[in-house]
C-alpha cells in the first residue's frame, strides 16, 4: 500500500509540476491600447518604424516567455541616438547611445523592472553571434502616445538592436529591420 501511495504521489508530484511550468512559459496579452494619430512631424520613421494608427487596437503585454540558453526572439533596428526613432533617452542611464555601439531595448517581461539594465546579452542570427548590452525597453504595454514616439506597443519577442548588432551579424543593409534570432544571458 506505501509503494501505490507514494507512486500516486510521485506522479501528482511531476503532473504538477509539468502544469506550472507550461503556464509560467505562457504569456497571454495583458490588455490593448487604442491607437492615436501622431500630431504633425511626430513619429520618426527612421529605420521603418510603424506610427500608430487613429483607432486601431494594439495590444499589450506586461510578460514575455520564458528566458532559456537560446530564447526566441525577433530582432529590429531602432537607433539609440538624440533624435533617434528611439524616442528619448535610454531606461537604464538616461542616455543616448551611438548607432555604432552594440546596445539594445529589451521587450517589458525580458526587461524585467530594469533587471538586465547594463547586462550582456549574446544574440545568434545569420550563423554569428554578437555580444550587445542592454540599456533600454521595448515596452509592451504602452505606445501610441508622445514618450514612445507615437509608435505601437512593441510585441513581448523583441530584441531592439542597434545598428552594431546588425553589422556584427552580418546581415545586408537591404534585409536591416527584421530577423529571427535566439539570445541568451552571456556569462560576463
Amino acid at each position: 500500500m506505501a509503494k501505490a501511495s507514494l507512486i500516486l504521489l510521485l506522479s501528482f508530484l511531476i503532473i504538477t509540476n509539468y502544469l506550472c511550468s507550461s503556464r509560467a512559459q505562457q504569456c497571454r496579452p495583458s490588455g490593448r491600447i487604442e491607437g492615436k494619430k501622431p500630431p504633425p512631424g511626430q513619429c520618426n520613421q527612421e529605420n521603418d518604424s510603424d506610427c500608430c494608427k487613429q483607432g486601431k487596437m494594439y495590444t499589450t503585454y506586461e510578460c514575455s516567455p520564458s528566458v532559456t540558453t537560446h530564447t526566441k526572439a525577433y530582432l529590429t533596428l531602432n537607433s539609440f541616438e538624440k533624435d533617434g526613432d528611439g524616442g528619448g533617452p535610454s531606461e537604464c542611464d538616461n542616455q543616448y547611445h551611438p548607432d555604432d555601439t552594440p546596445v539594445v531595448a529589451l521587450s517589458t517581461g525580458w526587461f524585467n523592472h530594469k533587471s538586465r539594465c547594463h547586462k550582456k546579452i549574446t544574440i545568434h542570427g545569420n550563423g554569428r553571434s554578437v555580444e550587445a548590452m542592454v540599456v533600454d525597453e521595448c515596452d509592451s504595454t504602452m505606445g501610441c502616445d508622445a514618450d514612445h514616439d507615437y509608435q505601437p506597443p512593441c510585441p513581448n519577442n523583441i530584441v531592439d538592436a542597434s545598428k552594431a548588432v546588425w553589422e556584427a551579424l552580418g546581415v545586408p543593409k537591404d534585409n536591416w529591420g527584421g530577423l529571427e534570432i535566439t539570445w541568451s544571458e552571456s556569462d560576463a
